[in-house]
C-alpha cells in the first residue's frame, strides 16, 4: 500500500483528466484484498475457468466491429459498436493506456482476470445506461467498484462527486446518482462473469433484465437539473473523464 503516492496519482488526474495513465498508477499504489478474493473465487469457479478457455482476451473481440455489426440491431453489439464509434474509443486504446512503463506482466489467472475488468469497463457504459459525461463516468466507477470492490474506482467515484458538489451551483443530486449506482452494481449480475460473446448477441433490454440492471433514475435526475439550471452535463470536468 502506498496511499501518499496514489494521492499525487490522483491529484495529477484531477489537474488533467485525459492523462489515464493516472487511473492505473493509482490502481497500482492500491492493491486489494477483497478484489483479490474475488478474482480468486471466479477464476477457481468452473464458470471462471470456462471463460478464460474461450475468452482468453476480449480486446480483439470487442474491437472487431464488423463481425460484432452481423448481430441483431438491438443487440448489445450494435449498441457497444454505435457508442465507441461515437465517442473514438478502441478496446486496443484502453489496453495501451493501461500499459505503464517498467510495469510487471505477468501470464496468470490474476493479471487475465485484472484485464478483463479493463475491457469491459466501456461495455458497462452501454448496458447501465450511464453516458461519457463526467458524471456518468463516476457512476460507471460506482456500479462497477459496486460488483468487484476496487478501491482506485471508489476512490475516484466519490472524489468526483465531492467536486461537483463542491465546485457546481446545483441541487443536482450527483452523491445520490453515484449511491444508486454502487447499489445497482451490488444488486446485478456481474459483467465480468459473462460469456461476452452470447451477451453481444443478446438484445439489449433483455441482457439488462437478464442481468437485472436497474434503469439510471438518479443519474437522469441530475441531468435534467444541471440542464435547468444552464449547465452543460458533459462540461463539468471531472477526473474520471480519462477512463471512458
Amino acid at each position: 500500500m502506498r496511499p501518499l503516492q496514489a494521492l499525487r496519482h490522483f491529484r495529477a488526474l484531477m489537474r488533467d483528466a485525459e492523462d489515464t495513465a493516472q487511473v492505473f498508477h493509482m490502481g497500482d499504489c492500491l492493491p486489494n484484498r477483497s478484489t483479490m478474493k474475488i478474482a480468486e473465487r471466479f477464476c477457481a469457479s468452473a464458470q471462471g475457468r470456462a471463460r478464460m478457455a474461450a475468452e482468453p482476451e476480449l480486446a480483439p473481440i470487442l474491437d472487431d466491429h464488423d463481425t460484432l455489426l452481423r448481430l441483431g440491431e438491438q443487440s448489445v453489439a450494435h449498441a457497444y459498436v454505435r457508442f465507441m464509434r461515437s465517442e473514438g474509443l478502441s478496446a486496443a486504446g484502453l489496453v495501451a493506456a493501461s500499459t505503464l512503463p517498467g510495469q510487471s506482466v505477468h501470464a496468470d489467472q490474476l493479471q487475465w482476470f485484472h484485464n478483463r475488468l479493463r475491457d469491459t469497463h466501456d461495455l458497462a457504459h452501454v448496458l447501465t445506461g450511464y453516458g461519457r459525461d463526467p458524471l456518468g463516468e463516476q457512476c460507471v466507477l460506482g456500479f462497477t467498484s459496486g460488483q468487484y470492490r476496487d478501491w482506485t474506482e471508489t476512490i475516484i467515484a466519490w472524489a468526483g462527486t465531492a467536486e461537483f458538489a463542491l465546485r457546481l451551483r446545483s441541487d443536482a443530486p450527483f452523491v445520490g446518482a453515484v449511491a444508486e449506482a454502487r447499489r445497482h452494481g451490488r444488486a446485478a449480475q456481474a459483467i465480468f462473469a459473462q460469456d461476452i460473446r452470447a451477451l453481444l448477441a443478446e438484445p439489449i433490454a433483455a441482457a439488462r433484465a437478464r442481468m437485472g440492471i436497474a434503469e439510471p433514475q438518479v443519474y437522469r435526475q441530475a441531468h435534467a437539473r444541471l440542464r435547468a439550471a444552464g449547465i452543460d452535463p458533459y462540461r463539468i470536468g471531472g477526473p474520471a473523464a480519462a477512463i471512458g
